[in-house]
């Protein structure tokens, strides 16, 4: 996958063009500051990245879901600026494959090969549309992704139910954040904390209660970011 004819090319000339058009090379060199990467950057904001996007599949409009993988994996491979990435992720959003569990490697590939915090959490929403569509196969793959060796696949385990809302599934919830509250990485805390935060607006009673039951083994830092929203905070 991502070689050949399946591979929308006019897609990919047309979003690296119109990203080069609109480099600004004063920002890029904050954004790489932002991200303490090494990764060159044009200097282009998120929305105008979308914009890019949406113009060019609307110019050439992918013709199957197996041309649009194949196009994202390309251009998420041969990635030579920051913004090529996200323009990938966004790609990942067509109608086209929606709910696709074919979808799931490439998600894995993104925040494995990606290993940052926003590439791990430019797909959560896409992983939180898989849970919705299969359930079952999808609440193995976060179960087994919460005790992954990386930890960026483990954050992912947690944050994929973050725009789920009344459709959050509380017991896979639990457990990925259980698999991870001894873990002393500062992203995963963070996860924990911003995953709970946002169950919160659905379910408060049941976060103050898991907060309760856990706090002895929950960090500072996943315990504030969690009980944010209902007002229970405890010392640091």
């Amino acid at each position: 996958m991502g070689t050949g004819e399946r591979i929308n090319e006019a897609v990919l000339r047309l979003i690296r063009n119109a990203l080069r058009e609109r480099a600004d090379p004063a920002r890029a060199a904050g954004m790489q500051a932002y991200m303490k990467s090494s990764e060159p950057a044009l200097g282009v904001r998120v929305p105008e990245v979308r914009k890019v996007v949406a113009s060019a599949v609307a110019a050439a409009p992918f013709t199957s879901p197996e041309q649009l993988r194949a196009t994202v994996l390309e251009l998420w491979r041969t990635a030579g600026v920051r913004e090529e990435r996200y323009a990938a992720i966004d790609l990942t959003g067509g109608r086209l494959v929606a709910g696709d569990l074919q979808m799931l490697p490439v998600y894995e590939e993104i925040i494995r090969s990606g290993a940052w915090w926003d590439f791990a959490d430019g797909v959560s929403g896409r992983l939180c549309g898989l849970l919705q569509a299969h359930r079952p196969e999808m609440s193995a793959v976060l179960r087994s992704w919460s005790r992954d060796p990386d930890f960026w696949i483990r954050r992912a385990s947690i944050t994929a139910q973050l725009k789920a809302k009344d459709a959050t599934d509380a017991a896979l919830l639990a457990e990925v954040i259980e698999a991870n509250l001894a873990d002393p990485e500062f992203f995963i805390r963070k996860a924990i904390g911003w995953a709970l935060r946002e169950y919160a607006k659905t379910a408060p009673a049941w976060v103050a209660a898991f907060v309760a039951a856990h706090a002895s083994r929950m960090s500072p830092l996943s315990r504030r970011e969690a009980l944010r929203r209902i007002g229970q905070e405890s010392p640091a």
